[in-house]
């Protein structure tokens, strides 16, 4: 048996089909009708009121423009038009996979990132479900948590930006920390445990703490993780089977085609391949190159069948990290009428 991780995620408030994909329940929509965007408040007037019961009574319910025109807040209107695109959009579709998907391939316009990460969270806590191997489900973290990356002595070590912050606020000592802080008292620094092969257990009784830290150079297990994660991802969602792995440098006269699995890597790839010179800081900015490869040729479009794609991860000058697992999906050469089309 394997324990149970991201309790924080609320995967128990979706249903899984026979195949392992995730289908909106009420309970998931009712769950953001809680978040304080949502949520009333002291203030709201009785047309707020009356939406939030009527919702949380049935979370799918119409709600007509003119209805939300009702609201005397202009922020609580602008929140709910967001909310209920995003619901829609869910809604309308069978899987909690099959809505993500639409999101992305549409643009997400509107719908704030968190909402995008939460739906990245779920889908990875469904996908990697019976998952043994906490090295993987630690890598996985990377494709919905940004990161706080550090080079020592050429490991490179990626540690959860926002636990990173919340341990340089308050020592790790939480309330007493910040008030010590905030009093001039010094605390003790940033103090995370790196995962290794003795301690990897340790990562299902803290799996939402999000405070282990993964080392992902070359040819660390962390990074063979993360290869091993995004085969799985686009498995899951394009129903497409690919090999990745990492490499140190790209060799290759006949490179046609390459995804940035985050921003930063996006640009640098995007230089290189259009031959613009690339400076030392911004190269030493790359942490990880990678071949994919599909396992049928026939799933490619026809003028780059057969042929890798090269993808890359980047940090930002002041060392974040910030992957965007839809590039994956929306930026695969598939052939025409493929899933990921």
């Amino acid at each position: 048996m394997t324990a149970d991780f991201w309790l924080s995620s609320g995967h128990h408030l979706l249903d899984r089909t026979p195949e392992g994909r995730l289908e909106v329940t009420d309970d998931f929509l009712r769950a953001y009708l809680a978040r304080p965007e949502i949520r009333p408040v002291e203030e709201s007037c009785a047309a707020e009121l009356a939406l939030h019961r009527s919702l949380l009574a049935d979370p799918r319910a119409e709600v007509p423009p003119e209805r939300l025109a009702a609201l005397g807040d202009p922020d609580a209107r602008e929140n709910y038009e967001v909310w209920l695109g995003f619901r829609d959009t869910l809604a309308a579709h069978a899987t909690l996979e099959e809505g993500y998907l639409a999101l992305v391939r549409g643009g997400t316009g509107r719908v704030p990132a968190l909402f995008v990460d939460q739906l990245v969270h779920l889908i990875l806590r469904g996908m990697l479900h019976g998952c043994a191997d906490p090295v993987r489900v630690r890598a996985a973290e990377l494709l919905f948590r940004p990161q706080r990356v550090n080079i020592q002595d050429g490991a490179v070590l990626v540690a959860d930006e926002e636990t990173v912050d919340q341990r340089t606020r308050d020592g790790g000592f939480g309330s007493l920390g910040r008030l010590l802080s905030e009093n001039g008292t010094a605390v003790r620094g940033v103090d995370l445990d790196v995962m290794t092969e003795a301690n990897a257990g340790l990562y299902w009784e803290r799996s939402d703490r999000f405070d282990m830290v993964l080392e992902v150079g070359f040819p660390k297990p962390g990074l063979d993780a993360l290869c091993r994660v995004l085969e799985q991802w686009v498995r899951h969602l394009l129903g497409v089977g690919v090999r990745i792995h990492p490499v140190q440098q790209i060799r290759d006269e006949r490179w046609v085609w390459h995804v940035g699995l985050d921003g930063e890597a996006t640009a640098i790839m995007n230089a290189l391949y259009d031959g613009e010179e690339v400076g030392e800081a911004d190269m030493a900015r790359v942490l990880a190159l990678f071949r994919l490869e599909f396992d049928d040729p026939a799933d490619m479009l026809p003028r780059v069948a057969g042929r890798p794609v090269y993808l890359a991860m980047a940090m930002t000058d002041d060392r974040k990290l910030r992957l965007k697992p839809q590039n994956l999906l929306v930026n695969l050469p598939l052939a025409e009428g493929g899933r990921g089309e």
